[in-house]
């Protein structure tokens, strides 16, 4: 079972002979990575990261992106090595083997689609409050501004329609055409840069900025304890929601010019550019208006997003408290005197958040048109659009039930249910380096991580760290839709996989013509023998 290993010149010949149009650069995959990365954190978890870490989560935003550049060297090597669709599914295919392939990428389909539903939920929060209530003075229906089941939401709430709309345009972009989605990607990414560049000068420069405002600076201390997602690390823990996204460069390898040289720069330059960005802003917040959070009984911060914190923040003196609001930075520079910079920034989240969605769903889509293109799910799924050079049926089907869940299901903690099955994809990444380091040491990298013996299991630790230090629910969740994946697995996948019926791929003369039945490999079973 963990003996079927797809060879890696398959997994090569394969891409070259059934792959996707090659359109993006560096800049491109540079500017991709920023579009998911800044966005989702700063905007949309930024009260919640100081709710449960206080000044802290400068030092959280620090533990997560230390953890993330040593994930970010093994993706750089092993997609530079590897430059297909897939990521870490792939990956794990031509190491570790089919069987735990499967499960990291059952685990992506459920990170980025759970992502995806929550920043359409988080934009939909900016749409109706910034856009529709404060500058058109229109107001939406109770019933169409959030779903029935979304804790504090609109009474008699019905379908977050908003929500719903903004996933299935995204979904129609990405079916157009990877070039045309970063097109509209780099603009996006541009006015976020803009804004958040004035946060921090607006901030930096007011007379409201103080070191005091950091004492004490880890109220909750550094850890909070098992499974209460509090306390530096638990805010680290969650706020890695907002480095998903650096590894979607990885996805589009396939998608990529010289993707040997262009994917490390996209992977480690977006991710250094955007951990700056964290820390300053965070800093600036903290420092001007404060970011203590709001104490329980005993002691320890009350959850985020629990009903217990929405009680005291109705209350008058914690009204403008930073893990209060819903929009947190332009709440930062209403409060300091800036409400005019403070609305255009709220535009500018309302502007940006497509762009983290829009990326979100391309991550998704390309690691269902892979699992495809293997056999392991149905050969429908990796048709590739004749005109827009998309998968477009694929892409369709996720957009479609993405746009359902964020319609009527609650943002809540699905940040830290999506932080679980990241933490995984991302070990196995590092494992699977290793694998490929004492299988096959000969085969050309074109970017070697140093001192990698070290900083692959850095990697390994640092995510079953931050496991642990999620709340419970979220670590519950993942081991439950494993169970799930594993029943389509042997239901349905292990037998109709193209290496459990003899099938690899390999390079024609005609790109279409199809693939070829090649000898059994060594431990494949012959076809009509797979479950034998």
């Amino acid at each position: 079972m963990l003996g079927r290993i797809k060879p890696l010149d398959a997994i090569l010949a394969t891409a070259e002979k059934k792959s996707l149009h090659r359109s993006l650069g560096w800049f491109q995959l540079t500017l991709l990575g920023i579009g998911s990365v800044i966005g989702t954190g700063i905007f949309v978890l930024t009260s919640a990261g100081a709710q449960k870490a206080g000044p802290g989560l400068m030092l959280a935003f620090a533990i997560a992106g230390a953890i993330c550049v040593v994930a970010a060297l093994c993706y750089a090597e092993i997609a530079s090595m590897i430059p297909v669709a897939g990521s870490a599914y792939t990956y794990s295919y031509a190491t570790i083997g089919e069987l735990l392939a499967w499960t990291v990428g059952w685990a992506l389909i459920m990170e980025y689609a759970i992502a995806a539903a929550a920043v359409s939920v988080g934009w939909s929060g900016y749409f109706t409050g910034t856009i529709l209530h404060g500058f058109l003075h229109i107001d939406l229906p109770a019933a169409l501004e959030a779903g029935p089941l979304a804790l504090g939401g609109a009474a008699g709430g019905v379908i977050n329609l908003p929500a719903f709309v903004i996933a299935l345009l995204v979904t129609g972009l990405l079916i157009v055409g990877t070039s045309e989605s970063a097109k509209v990607n780099a603009a996006l990414v541009v006015i976020k840069i803009v804004a958040l560049t004035a946060f921090v000068a607006l901030t930096y420069t007011s007379p409201s900025f103080s070191a005091d405002k950091f004492n004490p600076f880890l109220p909750a201390g550094v850890f909070g304890g098992f499974g209460t997602g509090v306390g530096a690390v638990g805010a680290a823990a969650t706020i890695f929601f907002a480095y998903v996204g650096f590894d979607s460069v990885s996805t589009a390898a396939e998608e990529t010019k010289n993707p040997q040289r262009n994917v490390p720069i996209g992977l480690i330059g977006s991710l250094l550019i955007c951990t700056v960005f964290y820390i300053l802003v965070a800093g600036g917040a903290i420092a001007t208006i404060g970011g203590q959070p709001i104490m329980g009984p005993d002691g320890v911060p009350f959850p985020a997003g629990s009903e217990e914190l929405a009680r005291q923040c109705a209350m008058p003196e914690h009204a403008q408290a930073l893990v209060c609001s819903n929009e947190a930075l332009a709440h930062v520079l209403r409060t300091i005197g800036f409400s005019g910079v403070g609305n255009l920034l709220g535009i500018a989240a309302f502007l940006a958040l497509p762009s983290v969605i829009l990326v979100l769903l391309f991550g998704q889509t390309r690691i269902f048109f892979v699992m495809s293109r293997d056999g392991l799910l149905p050969e429908v799924l990796s048709k590739v659009h004749p005109r827009f050079k998309t998968p477009h049926i694929v892409t369709a089907i996720t957009g479609g039930l993405v746009a359902i869940g964020a319609a009527f299901f609650p943002v809540g903690q699905l940040a830290d249910i999506s932080n679980a099955g990241t933490l995984y994809a991302f070990m196995m990444v590092a494992i699977a380096l290793l694998v490929l380091r004492r299988t096959d040491p000969a085969r050309k990298r074109h970017f070697r991580v140093p001192f990698v013996w070290f900083v692959a299991p850095l990697t390994i630790v640092g995510c079953v760290f931050l496991f642990f230090n999620l709340p419970m629910q979220a670590m519950l969740f993942l081991p439950i839709w494993g169970v799930i994946g594993l029943a389509i697995y042997f239901g349905y996948s292990r037998a109709h996989s193209n290496l459990a019926r003899g099938i690899v791929d390999v390079p024609e003369l005609d790109p279409d013509a199809p693939p070829v039945a090649a000898a059994p490999l060594p431990g494949i079973p012959v076809p009509g023998e797979a479950d034998e």
